[in-house]
């Protein structure tokens, strides 16, 4: 795939919804690379995909979402969701924001609505990067002082991944938070069940497991490269593979630096002006 020049995300943005897309978006001590495809080339999919920047730059928030059901649910899903990204832009924790989408799929309850999501938040001033996961396959982190890939969990105490309870299974569920620091070349790649649930060539699936051992075989460190690599030795394996579910890829790659003086002189004034919405939702 030819590379294009990543775009620069713009304080008070949100950005996403859950058409088909390749791009490539710089904040300020982050890139991120988004590939996500609806099933069956259709105009949108259950995959629900976010990011947003705050008023002084130094928040990047990413979402990831795997909707149940087809359809206007999924589209009044993506809707609330974005609604709650722009409202939740300014807070570093987020905690908050995963209990009010759990609230919000537990109204969907009675229509069968439910989801997996990932939400991580970047914090440039201390380069920390902080996990909620509601039942959502285990991300990836890579870190470029070893140059190894491994499964992002508690690393002081080897505890499993964190992986909560999808949203709107359980009303009062609780959500943990798993934070993490990056150092400039690390990296953090989360995916959608149609990478875990693609198959070997003997028709077991992959799982979490062998995702992990795929992307350790690829053999490169350029973070726009991996999931167009990972994706065609996927799909090399059985030619069926992401293309019987929504399949989506979310790279963040650490650069290092952070807001720039302008950006957090302007940060007030911005706080009285409407959050940009650059969302697609079909």
């Amino acid at each position: 795939m030819e590379k294009t020049d990543p775009e620069r995300m713009e304080c008070m943005e949100v950005w996403g919804g859950n058409q088909a897309v390749q791009r490539t978006f710089i904040t300020p001590g982050l890139k991120i690379y988004i590939d996500s495809q609806p099933y069956g080339q259709a105009p949108g999919g259950g995959d629900v995909y976010y990011l947003s920047s705050c008023a002084s730059g130094r928040i990047t928030r990413m979402l990831l979402a795997d909707v149940s059901g087809h359809g206007e649910l999924v589209s009044q899903t993506a809707v609330g969701l974005r609604d709650l990204m722009r409202r939740n832009v300014n807070y570093v924790k987020q905690t908050r924001f995963v209990r009010a989408m759990n609230r919000q799929f537990a109204d969907l309850g009675e229509q069968g609505g439910f989801a997996t999501a990932l939400v991580s938040t970047f914090f440039a001033t201390t380069m920390t990067y902080s996990l909620c996961n509601a039942g959502h396959p285990v991300p990836l982190v890579f870190r470029r002082g070893t140059s190894q890939w491994s499964e992002l969990k508690n690393e002081a105490s080897c505890s499993r991944p964190i992986s909560d309870t999808p949203l709107g299974v359980v009303d009062e569920a609780s959500y943990g938070q798993l934070d993490v620091r990056l150092e400039a070349g690390d990296m953090v790649l989360s995916f959608s069940d149609a990478v875990t649930e693609s198959e070997d060539g003997d028709g077991r699936q992959l799982g979490e497991a062998g995702v992990l051992r795929l992307v350790r075989e690829l053999g490169t460190q350029d973070s726009e490269e991996i999931v167009p690599a990972l994706v065609e030795r996927i799909r090399g394996l059985r030619d069926s593979n992401l293309r019987q579910d929504d399949a989506t890829f979310l790279l963040g790659q650490a650069t290092g630096g952070g807001p720039s003086m302008k950006n957090n002189l302007l940060a007030p004034l911005r706080f009285l002006r409407r959050i940009a919405d650059h969302t697609r939702i079909a």
